[in-house]
């Protein structure tokens, strides 16, 4: 008996009013590798990801972790199975510093009431907070509020606190969005690090192709709700199909 996919979606549709968002969209994430979901904007991805992390409802079709149907899980069990998100538009406590935006992304793993919440953090998860500021370089800002720094480093930030759930499918909306070369350098390091050390599942929506191209084990293309190529980012790169979404027509012919 083979083994099922990390992720499965099959045959996805959702649709808002008359609006259809995504259609009979199915694709597999196979467990230890990164795999990169791309397209124009409106193409329908962070619908797709919000409909993997329970916050939409698809009207039509399944979600599989691992076999387990999860199509009508809840967010908060989504958590527990070991899905950790970020967010196209940033989701952080603004007001809080970097150090309490990520310990509370440990509390939300390993407490789900009030009383937890106000309970003093063990060393153990003082020290993996401030592992994980290490890990995305915000040391020196540890003591910054989430306010005061710049898009791309409150990126940085919202990764740190989805790796404080340990999260076993990690889902990341524009990672590299306001990042400097440099730290796109240090992402790219980083989310491979993940995979191959930490052994956690990667899906990414992206617009930075260097990352895409240089990371991912497998890209899945999208352009107006639908599937239109699937592939190794070379065949992507060669693909006629996804030269026209991403430029036009005629530069498919070229």
């Amino acid at each position: 008996m083979s083994t099922p996919p990390f992720l499965d979606i099959e045959g996805i549709t959702v649709r808002f009013g008359g609006l259809t968002a995504v259609d009979n969209l199915s694709f597999q994430v196979q467990r230890g590798t990164i795999h990169a979901l791309i397209g124009p904007n409106g193409a329908g991805k962070s619908t797709t990801f919000n409909c993997i992390s329970r916050y939409y409802q698809p009207t039509m079709g399944c979600i599989r972790i691992e076999g387990e149907d999860v199509t009508h899980h809840v967010p908060t069990r989504m958590a527990r199975l070991g899905v950790a998100r970020t967010f196209q538009n940033l989701e952080l406590f603004s007001e809080l510093s970097v150090y309490e935006n990520v310990m509370l992304g440990c509390h939300s793993h390993s407490a789900h009431t009030l009383g937890g919440l106000l309970r003093p953090p063990s060393g153990e998860t003082r020290d993996l907070v401030d592992s994980l500021i290490e890990r995305v370089g915000l040391t020196h800002d540890r003591h910054t509020r989430a306010i005061e720094l710049d898009f791309g480093h409150q990126k940085l930030l919202e990764l740190a606190r989805a790796l404080a759930l340990k999260p076993r499918l990690l889902l990341l909306d524009e990672p590299a969005a306001g990042l400097r070369n440099s730290d796109i350098e240090n992402l790219d390091q980083l989310l491979t690090e993940l995979v191959q050390r930490d052994g956690i599942t990667v899906l990414l929506v992206e617009h930075v192709m260097q990352l895409v191209m240089s990371i991912s084990n497998r890209i899945t293309v999208m352009s107006f709700g639908q599937k239109i190529a699937e592939g190794t980012p070379k065949e992507i790169s060669e693909d006629p199909l996804v030269i026209e979404a991403y430029l036009g027509k005629g530069a498919a012919h070229v």
